[in-house]
């Protein structure tokens, strides 16, 4: 190669620029394989083999296999790129071998696209717009840019994205590369290099956030004439591959922002240090440097401009805390990498103790697009103290892994749910770890937070190199910090003892806490450690260390304190704290497990007992149950969750109810539960158990609570639930039914003639709509609905039913309009269906009945005649920011009101308690959300001697599970409670044993989930008959041998 001058750059970028583009007989196509390590990791380079194969068949020689880095999206490599004359580039992601082969034969040889297999079509840079209609097979396809993983990003950094063949000096040199350095070289003295780099406001991508004009200027104005330009590629962060991708993909961009920094700063020698483990980044970084030497781009003389500078590659044994600048540098001259105190700072004495800048790979390749547009392009991006934009690896539980470039400013939530696409699997977002081992965890709340320096400092991580570790609800934040915390021990360099001893110290607690070993004050003394670590460290490690545990301690402590107090991971991973995630995932503990593998064997008796021990309404919660243990069945990781609800529905359909025995009446204490609900039977029934005289006061004809008032006899036949409250009445607890506490017996007299009172009144009134017309004759409450048609009342629903929510209440209230003769439901919903509290299969089940589902739409007036609603008005909503669950605000939308026609509005927007008691008075402390507060570690205490409370009173509404849960922790505490007033001990009753089989599979298969029967619609619909009739016998025992038995231990 002969040394270039500045024209010699404009002919290359001619030539270069003639050649690709497409003729006819000429270069008819081009295939792009995107090869970065992601790509090849996944096959890329078996499918270039493959088009290679293909071609040389073809005999084609107007067709061309060329390659690029990353195309961004990694988790949809392989990826390609098919370009044909006269038709828009189509990208086709996730290419296998067989794929690649049809690819080729169909659409690169006969223009036949293969639109099941598309990706999108069209570059994502606007400046490689096509011009012409797209291709007819695939117009339906999206376009790049419309795929909001592209289209929302802002490419500086990444601006040759799979545009280039790293390789290739001259396809860099085409995309304007090297022009920024002849402008620093001939038109800019070191000066307005630097003032340009200030005006553009950017600061260093590596995670201090230092600004780079003003971290140049100090090494120029150092004294000195040797100075150095070090580009710090050590990318240690765990989840982090954005300096990876850059040299892999476009090392030039990089080497000529050495070179408009060496010029800056007055340096003629720069390294880059690169950690070994990416031999990919190495191999091309040193073919650039080759290749760049060889067109007098490095070494002397550079383009003619009597300017030196030359790089080499120093390749770094992967210690993480060569990250830190003086590490780095100590690293470099041939020493073990470890920091040294400052200052003197690297500017004045860095590298063999002279003046030195480290800028990490991502702020170098920013640098050429300042100097070829300007500063203030740069700076109109982002916000006002951090301007430019940032690349981020977005990893983690998100739909949509890779790397994305986005201005500065844009909000968390933005970046995860619109640029990656949301929470895969229908799980909710917990928390993202920003920053990597050094940030820490932000959560749900916080998703509104623009992505800027100095606010995400305040919420106790940092944007550091670009990290994003996405979690969703399965992870653990103990177990997050403790790997973090781990990571941090094990690359401490030991120099400084707060560092080495301390993260060795706080690791120890960590442990110990996720071990089930956890104990009071371990909380605090990892706060303590976390002060000394931060505050005496030498270097960022180790003052950033401790950042993931005080941020999970911040916003989880609850969960710190679940580990510690209850032995309890919430989350289900700290698998020394259960006997298995399903079971340690149902809110009451049921031995999961244990009863499956009982059916397996055909003992249903058996299987009944165990359900029974836990559960006094099995066959009811094998009906109506929100089945959470599913939600963490590690069968899901191989195909689906096994079917538990239905099985235990199975064991209590075929097997032999277990007789139920009255229990001796041994003590004296009498107990009252208001409330006949599942929360209040079941305090009833433990308490029997151990003997004491229980009576329940029930305001309704019939107890149940809302299982009997307010589920629909076609999800809950009326014979299963008497039959399981029949069986709790039997052990002698007294039913006082259509007698309401506060109205037929006054709550003062019954706390005095009790020695303890249960309150499980729930909610059992619907909240009102803060709406014009709410009450006009026909607008009503999805409680007090449902309460009617299960009393039998037959509510005159009309033609035309308005259903306002989206939990299973609403779910619930359609459906049954739909059986007592309306012709139209409608349910009208402010959100979108992913939403949507209600259960996905009672949604499904809706729709297949024929309820209609309209979303972003909610009602602002009711209007009718004759004090009867005749229609409701609805107004469109948008999504706006985030709330702080995770969702999008529903936003209304002006002027886009409309009117809909109906006879009858039905409520389900939540509920509401009416207590016993005057609230004012203070007898029972009730918080300002209407609910009964609780002494802070009991679960049912309250502040009101021997009065506990539990279940949707306490909670809110919640689960059958849920409120049976409840039910247990009740008389577990007022049992404890009488006993400590008398001075006896306290002892969970005796269980009887009961011989369970171990049958594991040596080998596991995919296997099909059981589905349940149903009736059919058209038949269903006319009444209110069961619709799910469950499991036969041969798909109840497949589906048992689907269970992985994780409670056996090794």
């Amino acid at each position: 190669m002969a040394a270039l001058k500045i024209e010699g750059l404009y002919k290359i970028k001619g030539e270069v620029l003639r050649s690709s583009v497409l003729e006819i007989g000429k270069n008819a196509g081009r295939i792009t394989v995107h090869m970065g390590t992601c790509g090849i990791s996944s096959g890329a380079n078996d499918i270039l083999e493959v088009l290679k194969e293909e071609l040389q068949s073809s005999k084609r020689k107007d067709i061309f296999v060329t390659t690029s880095g990353c195309a961004g999206i990694c988790n949809r490599e392989p990826l390609i790129t098919v370009e044909r004359v006269g038709e828009e580039p189509v990208k086709y992601a996730d290419v296998t071998k067989d794929k690649a082969r049809e690819i080729f034969r169909k659409h690169v040889l006969k223009g036949e696209g293969l639109p099941q297999w598309v990706f999108s079509r069209g570059w994502e840079q606007k400046e490689m717009e096509f011009e012409g209609p797209p291709s007819p097979k695939i117009e339906g396809t999206p376009h790049t840019r419309d795929i909001p993983f592209f289209g929302m990003q802002r490419p500086v950094v990444m601006k040759n994205r799979g545009l280039i063949q790293a390789e290739r000096i001259e396809e860099y040199i085409a995309k304007d590369g090297y022009f920024a350095a002849a402008k620093a070289l001939y038109q800019m003295g070191s000066q307005e290099i630097i003032q340009e780099v200030k005006t553009s406001g950017i600061r260093g991508r590596g995670g201090a956030g230092f600004p780079t004009g003003m971290k140049w200027e100090f090494a120029s104005k150092s004294p000195g004439e040797v100075k150095y330009v070090l580009c710090n590629a050590d990318e240690g962060d765990p989840g982090a591959f954005m300096d990876r991708c850059v040299l892999e993909s476009d090392p030039h961009a990089v080497l000529e922002g050495m070179i408009i920094a060496a010029k800056a700063i007055g340096s003629h020698q720069g390294y880059i240090y690169c950690r070994a483990e990416y031999p990919l980044a190495v191999r091309t970084l040193n073919l650039a440097i080759d290749q760049a030497r060889g067109y007098g781009l490095l070494g002397k003389n550079i383009l003619g401009s009597g300017f030196d500078f030359d790089v080499e590659v120093y390749r770094g044994a992967g210690a993480f805390v060569c990250g830190e600048e003086t590490a780095l540098m100590t690293s470099i001259e041939g020493k073990r990498g470890m920091p040294r105190p400052r200052p003197p700072f690297p500017a004045l004495q860095g590298l063999w103790k002279k003046p030195t800048v480290l800028n990490n790979v991502e702020t170098l390749a920013n640098i050429p697009q300042i100097i070829l547009n300007g500063g203030k392009w740069y700076a109109g991006m982002g916000t006002l103290r951090s301007r430019g934009t940032k690349v981020f690896a977005l990893t983690g539980d998100v739909k949509n892994v890779g790397l994305v470039e986005v201005p500065m400013g844009i909000s968390l939530g933005t970046i995860i749910h619109d640029v990656g696409g949301g929470i895969p699997k229908g799980k909710k977002f917990k928390a993202v770890q920003l920053g990597g081992p050094s940030g820490g965890c932000v959560p749900v709340q916080y998703l509104n937070t623009p992505v800027d320096y100095e606010s995400i400092v305040k919420l106790g991580a940092i944007v550091g190199s670009g990290g994003m570790i996405v979690m969703d609800e399965d992870k653990c934040v103990v177990d997050v910090a403790r790997f973090f915390l781990e990571f941090c021990k094990d690359e401490s360099c030991g120099k400084c003892t707060p560092c080495r001893v301390g993260t060795q110290k706080m690791l120890e607690i960590l442990t110990r806490i996720c071990n089930g070993e956890g104990q009071e004050g371990d909380i605090e003394r990892l706060e303590k450690w976390a002060d000394i670590i931060k505050n005496t460290s030498l270097c960022g490690l180790g003052q950033s260390a401790p950042n993931p545990v005080l941020s999970t301690i911040r916003y989880f402590r609850e969960e710190y304190e679940a580990h510690i107090r209850e032995k309890r991971c919430p989350a289900t991973v700290c698998s020394a704290l259960f006997k298995a995630p399903c079971i340690h995932a149902c809110p009451i503990g049921m031995d999961i497990p244990s009863y499956v593998a009982l059916t397996r064997a055909g003992r249903l008796e058996d299987a009944y007992k165990v359900l029974l021990k836990t559960n006094p309404f099995p066959s009811i919660c094998g009906r109506v149950c929100d089945h959470q243990c599913e939600s963490k069945c590690r069968r899901s990781t191989l195909d689906e969750p096994v079917s538990i609800k239905n099985l235990k529905r199975f064991i209590t359909d075929h097997g032999t109810r277990p007789a139920v025995k009255k229990p001796t009446l041994a003590r004296k204490e009498k107990i009252a539960v208001v409330g006949g609900g599942p929360s209040g039977l079941t305090a009833a029934r433990d308490l029997a158990l151990r003997g004491y005289s229980v009576t329940v006061f029930d305001e309704f004809p019939e107890p149940g609570g809302m299982l009997r008032w307010g589920i629909p006899e076609y999800r809950l036949p009326r014979d299963i639930l008497r039959r399981e409250i029949d069986d709790i009445l039997n052990l002698g607890v007294e039913l006082k039914a259509n007698t309401k506490v506060g109205r037929d017996v006054a709550y003062e007299d019954v706390v005095k003639a009790y020695d303890a009172v249960y309150l499980a009144i729930g909610a059992q009134k619907s909240a009102g709509m803060a709406a014009e017309g709410g009450t006009l004759q026909g607008v009503v409450g999805a409680v007090e609905f449902l309460r009617d048609v299960n009393l039998g009342k037959t509510p005159p629903v009309g033609d035309r039913v308005a259903v306002v929510g989206g939990g299973n209440s609403a779910i619930d209230a359609s459906r049954s309009a739909l059986r007592l003769g309306a012709k139209d439901v409608v349910l009208l919903y402010r959100r979108t269906r992913e939403d949507m509290p209600a259960q996905e299969e009672e949604i499904k089940a809706a729709e297949e009945e024929g309820v209609k589902i309209q979303y972003l739409v909610n009602p602002v007036r009711f209007q009718g005649s004759n004090g009867r609603i005749e229609q409701v008005i609805l107004r469109r909503m948008v999504l706006g920011d985030f709330d702080n669950s995770g969702r999008k605000k529903p936003v209304p939308k002006l002027g886009e009101d409309t009117a809909m026609d109906v006879d009858m509005v039905i409520l389900a927007i939540g509920q509401e308690t009416v207590f016993p008691f005057d609230v004012q008075a203070g007898a029972v402390p009730v918080n300002k959300n209407g609910l009964i507060e609780v002494i802070k570690g009991k679960k049912t205490a309250t502040q009101a001697p021997m009065v506990f409370a539990g279940g949707d009173v306490v909670t809110g509404p919640d689960t059958v599970v849920g409120a049976v849960a409840a039910g247990h922790h009740a008389a577990n505490e007022i049992d404890q409670a009488i006993r400590q007033k008398n001075g006896e001990a306290f002892s969970l009753p005796p269980e009887e044993e009961i011989d369970i089989p171990l049958i594991i599979d040596e080998e596991i298969h995919e296997a099909e989930r059981a589905c349940t029967l149903e009736a059919g619609c058209a038949e269903r619909i006319k009444d209110f008959r069961e619709v799910e009739l469950g499991l036969s016998k041969e798909d109840a025992f497949k589906e048992s041998c689907r269970c992985l038995r994780c409670d056996a231990k090794a």
